[in-house]
């Protein structure tokens, strides 16, 4: 079968593959602590779950429209002005399934061949992936943990040429829990806003800030900034929603017009008994949030407590999401057992076989020499996996 070359420039998502793996060896018996995944380890809070139930019983089981239900659509409006400080009209609010859906959508409508985005590393993994999946070229700019994994408005209008359509911004970031301060972001937005280019905004752990610092979306920190910057959210974080799938995008009443075009075609609506549990997560109070916060910093820097005292391992303090984004570095070249680990792939290989845990490989997030360890599980988990690891990075 002949399949199209497009996807032969697309890498699968090593995130999923370490967690694929780790999910089969556990259930082959072998007992696997996964610091792989990207999701809370809390449950959908119960109001969530009954406005689904509630929505079920009511026979809301049809279609709505493609881009969305115009009750959820409101719901986005109303949090967007309530949370961020942000006016949309319905008629600039896309709901997409998930944030990855709506983050492939925009580059599908917004890109033509050859268009460059620019893409600061270490990023997500689907940043790249979707780029190239719409015809466009990722274009990388290196941060390092000196710039605490953040650019700099001159390094920006160093990289912006002709070509340059869209900068993505992920404030916190995955995989390195760094955020952009209102500051840092003013500075980018004036040059984004100079360039004319897009600023992608993903927004998707704007609740789980620690330390003081607190989310600001770009979108706000100057006049001009809102009509050049494309914001994606979504309730998979915040309320612990990942398998429900619903994402949104606010931005240019253009842009999504033709993200509605394309579901059109494509996904049509999102689920609808999924849309009707969102608006319930966005009109009613987080209260299982505080909780989750308050043990994911205790998680947090527990990790760090236990890196830190790693022979060949440091880590950058995280003051967002929920990873820790360790320097292996002086761990790569070194020989453990009969094996010499050179890259992040052969450490997590290593450390899968050997200590039973699943991390991720920083080379997907175009950081070779750091790993990505989630502590969204329990304390006894990150308790007995950090002790695993410890025990097998002294087998040299």
């Amino acid at each position: 079968m002949q399949i199209a070359r497009k996807l032969r420039k697309v890498s699968p998502s090593p995130t999923l593959a370490i967690d694929s793996k780790a999910k089969q060896l556990k259930a082959s018996g072998i007992d696997i602590i996964n610091f792989g995944a990207g999701e809370p380890d809390f449950d959908t809070p119960d109001y969530i779950k009954q406005a689904a139930i509630t929505a079920i019983q009511a026979g809301y089981t049809k279609y709505t429209p493609a881009s969305g239900s115009p009750e959820l659509k409101e719901a986005v409006c109303e949090k967007l002005r309530r949370e961020n400080g942000l006016d949309y009209t319905m008629k600039e609010i896309v709901i997409s399934c998930g944030a990855k859906h709506s983050i492939y959508n925009i580059f599908q409508v917004l890109l033509n061949p050859g268009d460059e985005v620019l893409i600061p590393a270490p990023y997500w993994v689907t940043y790249p992936e979707a780029v190239k999946l719409a015809g466009g070229k990722p274009v990388i700019m290196k941060t390092t943990e000196k710039t605490g994994f953040k650019i700099t408005a001159a390094a920006l209008r160093r990289k912006i040429n002709p070509k340059t359509r869209v900068l993505i911004l992920n404030s916190p970031s995955n995989p390195t829990g760094a955020v952009y301060t209102e500051e840092d972001l003013r500075d980018i937005m004036k040059v984004a806003v100079a360039k004319k280019i897009h600023v992608l905004s993903d927004e998707i752990y704007e609740h789980l800030v620690y330390d003081g610092f607190r989310h600001v979306s770009p979108a706000r920190v100057i006049p001009e900034a809102k009509a050049w910057t494309i914001v994606v959210n979504g309730v998979s974080k915040t309320f612990s929603m990942t398998g429900w799938r619903i994402g949104y995008t606010a931005g240019p009443e253009e842009l999504v017009a033709g993200i509605g075009k394309l579901q059109s075609h494509s996904t049509s609506n999102p689920t609808s008994i999924a849309m009707k549990a969102a608006v319930a997560a966005l009109t009613q109070p987080a209260s299982a949030l505080p909780e989750m916060k308050t043990a994911f910093r205790e998680r947090r820097d527990f990790m760090l407590s236990k890196l830190g005292s790693l022979p060949g391992v440091s880590c950058l303090k995280p003051r967002g999401a929920f990873y820790v984004f360790p320097n292996v570095s002086g761990l790569l070249g070194k020989k453990y057992g009969d094996r010499t680990v050179t890259t992040s792939l052969q450490l997590a290989e290593y450390l899968l076989e050997r200590a039973r845990i699943a991390v991720v490989p920083g080379g997907g997030f175009g950081a070779d020499e750091f790993i990505r360890i989630s502590y969204a599980t329990s304390m006894d988990n990150i308790k007995q996996g950090l002790a695993r690891m410890a025990e097998a990075l002294s087998k040299t």
